[in-house]
């Protein structure tokens, strides 16, 4: 989608959008896995746990955090990552809200 398209849309048609390219990559959906899982602050464990270059978790990282659906501290070198909370929040509603509108599939009827 063009960047000067957007506007033609509403703003949670973008969010949504921007939140489902994030969901996009089987190892942005592991490191969220692990951090829902985790339930806290977490740094350093990824690597061994999805067995991916450290480069490639920390671009992996750059793109959740930019949507805001992590967030993160800096303590000297050592970084900590976490879910955002209120974030989190803002794409499960808008996603509900966009399958919800289906209220009952009528099977039969459809093409």
């Amino acid at each position: 989608m063009g960047v000067t398209k957007t506007d033609l849309f509403s703003k949670v048609q973008n969010n949504i959008a921007v939140a489902a390219k994030a969901f996009a990559h089987p190892a942005r959906v592991a490191i969220i896995e692990h951090l829902l899982r985790a339930n806290a602050c977490i740094n350093g464990d990824l690597v061994q746990e999805l067995g991916l270059a450290q480069a490639t978790i920390s671009q992996h990282l750059r793109e959740l955090k930019d949507i805001g659906i992590i967030q993160g501290t800096i303590d000297g070198v050592r970084v900590s990552y976490c879910i955002n909370p209120v974030r989190w929040a803002e794409i499960k509603n808008q996603f509900n809200q966009l399958f919800d509108q289906l209220e009952s599939p009528n099977t039969n009827d459809c093409c």
